[in-house]
Order: structure tokens, then sequence, then C-alpha cells
């Protein structure tokens, strides 16, 4: 297949066109504004790869979006362009809107038309694929499971702005006939995550003995998903999932975010070896030092969601598609991979971002 991705530079994306190229023999264009969380160094090693094409465009620029979608000629649109991060869309939700719901618009309006234009064999295998979040649902009790047919009730700018989203690739679908579906999936984890987000934060702001910032009493719940886990089940919906349906996906990894922590505070107790020589050969993470001592309780986030829990039984019951990764072995995995990475870290930070607190309002 042609696979057109939008947003192939950020965090799922460069996750995705890392397995498509090395584990596939599918063909991507990658599309990517390269906005502060979309990194092309994260996409070194298989960006010479000659099934591999990248051209910077913004999702806003309908004309530019059309010209990529013709010369290209994809069989499958996986749209993951959005900007994600609710501490951001606190402090300036119009570009949330602007991304995720006018550059969703012109891809939609775009892929119809190129839709529309093909002929009968190419349209039974065209598909849309819109990559959504579990966000839109809202805040779930201490009890209960997001499935694919609660209502939506989101409660950020940013879960609103995929919220809305949402909303127009379904009407795209019945209205237009677009062979659209869409996922809705829990929170990711996983290498090449831009360090803005909490286990990237955790695992920085501890290396370098700084406080590791929790939110109110750390209780707030999130069910995790392995990226690695989320991208396969993004082909599988595309080569098995019905047009006009929603599949949620999730890790079955429900944690506190305090036990999140502590759990990475642990891996690091176990892995100072990997450490940078500066930081592991300091005499304050010498012998005894446990990194839980760095963990500090701050002011909440405004309007924060309580607890995220998916129902994931759908596309395990309809498409064959499950989790392969144990949360224990991710999270190690992920851990590490950090630590052999800092360098990476450093680049994709440069006079960006220096982990400082977001969000606030």
């Amino acid at each position: 297949m042609k696979i057109l991705i939008t947003g192939g530079a950020g965090f799922i994306g460069s996750n995705l066109v890392r397995y498509i190229i090395e584990k596939t023999n599918h063909e991507t264009l990658n599309i990517d504004k390269l906005t502060y969380a979309g990194n092309l160094i994260s996409l070194a090693g298989v960006d010479a790869n000659p099934r591999y094409q990248f051209k910077q465009i913004d999702i806003c620029d309908y004309e530019a979006v059309k010209s990529a979608i013709y010369e290209f000629k994809p069989d499958w649109i996986m749209h993951l362009a959005a900007e994600s991060h609710v501490d951001r869309s606190i402090d300036g939700p119009g570009e949330f809107i602007q991304t995720n719901i006018v550059g969703t618009y012109n891809l939609l309006q775009n892929a119809l038309h190129y839709y529309n234009n093909l002929d009968v064999a190419l349209k039974e295998k065209f598909r849309f694929l819109h990559v959504s979040t579990d966000e839109v649902f809202g805040s779930l009790g201490d009890s209960g499971f997001f499935s694919e047919s609660t209502p939506y009730d989101p409660r950020s700018p940013y879960s609103a702005s995929k919220a809305s989203s949402d909303h127009l690739v379904r009407a795209w679908f019945h209205t237009f006939k677009l062979p659209a579906l869409i996922t809705n999936c829990s929170n990711n984890y996983g290498p090449y995550q831009f360090p803005e987000k909490l286990i990237p934060v955790v695992i920085i702001k501890a290396i370098r003995g700084e406080a590791i910032p929790v939110y109110g009493r750390g209780e707030n719940v999130r069910d995790w998903l392995y990226v690695e886990d989320h991208v396969r089940a993004l082909l599988t919906v595309l080569e098995k999932g019905v047009p006009g349906e929603t599949y949620n996906i999730g890790g079955n990894n429900e944690k506190q975010n305090i036990e999140l922590v502590r759990t990475i505070c642990s891996i690091l107790n176990e892995s100072k070896a990997l450490m940078p020589e500066q930081t592991a050969g300091s005499n304050k993470f010498n012998g005894d030092f446990d990194f839980k001592e760095l963990i500090s309780f701050v002011a909440d986030r405004p309007g924060h969601d309580l607890r995220y829990s998916i129902d994931a039984s759908k596309i395990e019951k309809e498409l064959g598609f499950k989790p392969s990764f144990k949360f224990e072995d991710g999270i190690r995995k992920t851990v590490e991979w950090y630590l052999k990475n800092l360098d990476w870290c450093g680049k994709v930070t440069e006079n960006k971002y220096n982990l400082e607190r977001l969000g606030k309002a």
C-alpha cells in the first residue's frame, strides 16, 4: 500500500513510520509541519529508505495538502497530525482549534475530492483513518470504562478540539460516503516522545537531580499503551476495520500517576550504570540514594480529569488485536531508551522547551 501519514515526525507518527519501513513493504509519504514536537531526527535510520518520502506541510494549507495527495496517490491516509498537550491547550487553545479542527477539515475535503475521482478498484481499497484520543469521553469515576458508544464529554481545549475533529470525520462518512474510520486510544508511552509529557519529564528531571513534579496528589488514573502496540493496532484497523466504525485501543494498564512515577524511580534506582557519568558518578546519586526522594506534589492542572479507562473488547473480538507488551516490560524499555538517548532529548528540546511548568491558567 501507499500510505500518506500526517504528523509522521511526532511521537506516535515517527514510531508508525519506523514500523512500516522496518517491518512491512508499504510505501510512505510523511507530511509534517515540524512544530516544536515534530523532529526529523526521530526518523534517523529510516529516512534514507526508498519507500519513505517527506514533505514539510502544514495541514491547514489546503493547496499544499491537495498537491501532496494528488502527487503521491495514496491508498490509505493515516491522520495523526495534531496539537496534543493538554497543558499547552490551556495556555494557547487557538493553535489546537486551527490544527485539530481546521486541519482535519482540509484533509477530509481533499481526501474526498481525491476519492471521488478514483476508479472503482482503487475506491474499494481506499481508507481514511483518523487517530484520536480517549480524552474526548471526559472523566470517569472510580469504576466504569469508555466504550465506543460512550457519549462525548470533553473537558479541556485539547479534548474539545479532538472531539470536534472526530465529529467531522463521522459527518464526512455519513454524508459524503468517505470510507473513514476512527480510533480512540489511551495514553501512549515509549521512545521518541517529546519531553513535555509525564514519563520523559520524570526521567529527565530525576537524572538532573531536580524535583519531579506530580500534579495534585498523583491520584489521577490513566490507562497506558505502549506505542508499538498502538502502531500495530492502527495498521490492523486499516487492514480489517469496517468504514464508519470506531475502535477503542487500550493497554489494559490502569495506573495512578503517583504509582507510575514511583515505578519509574524504582527502575532508575536499578539503572544507575546506564546514566551519564556526571550523573551516576555524583555523590548525590551514589549508594542508597532513592530517586523517589525527588517527588514533589504541585498544584493540580485546571480541570484535571480524574480517570480514563478503555474497554478495548471490540477491537479484540472483531479484528483480533490485543496488546503484546506487558506494562512492566514496556516501561522498563522506555526508561532505558531515554537513558541511552539523552542526546536526542537535548536536540529536540534545544531552544524550545526546558521542562518548565505549563498550563497553570
